[in-house]
């Protein structure tokens, strides 16, 4: 009987304390550093200049807000806020653009700020979501894209090594 007791004690404090994580009253959140967001923009820029491109690339955060914007010398200046809206659209949705496509013309796809074009990529380590790239400039999105998973490669080993 007291050796039931003290299962039980032990199956109950076990099973309270699952529950008390999942209630936990915060979260911890891993976020890019300003030193990260840069060399994954460098990284994106100086892949796409290997193919004889300018680009206009930004990194966010997992909420979408800016981190880091590069402009190529001779990009054109539009390229920088298609880029911002590619990495927030990334960002939100925890998807690469590219297979956002079909919704590009539903009323969700409508929506000011949201570009649903290849280019945009999130930026996953560790099974998180850290933020996104966005890169315009490139003659396709397809290659776009290609530069803003350069970019992500520059630095995923540290990431990962990091969660």
């Amino acid at each position: 009987m007291k050796q039931e007791l003290i299962t039980a004690v032990l199956i109950a404090g076990i099973s309270g304390w699952a529950v008390a994580d999942e209630d936990a009253p915060s979260v911890n959140l891993k976020r890019l550093s300003l030193e990260s967001a840069n060399r994954i923009a460098l990284g994106a820029v100086e892949a796409c200049r290997k193919k004889g491109i300018q680009i206009g690339v930004t990194v966010v955060d997992r909420d979408g807000t800016v981190q880091a914007v590069m402009r190529d010398t001779i990009a054109a200046q539009i390229t920088v806020p298609i880029s911002r809206m590619k990495a927030f659209t990334a960002a939100n949705f925890n998807a690469a653009t590219s297979a956002l496509k079909s919704r590009a013309n539903t009323p969700i796809g409508r929506i000011d700020g949201l570009v649903m074009s290849a280019g945009g990529l999130p930026i996953q380590a560790g099974g998180q979501l850290l933020g996104a790239v966005g890169v315009s400039g490139a003659p396709s999105g397809e290659t776009d894209e290609e530069c803003a998973q350069a970019g992500i490669d520059t630095i995923i080993d540290d990431l990962e090594m990091e969660m």
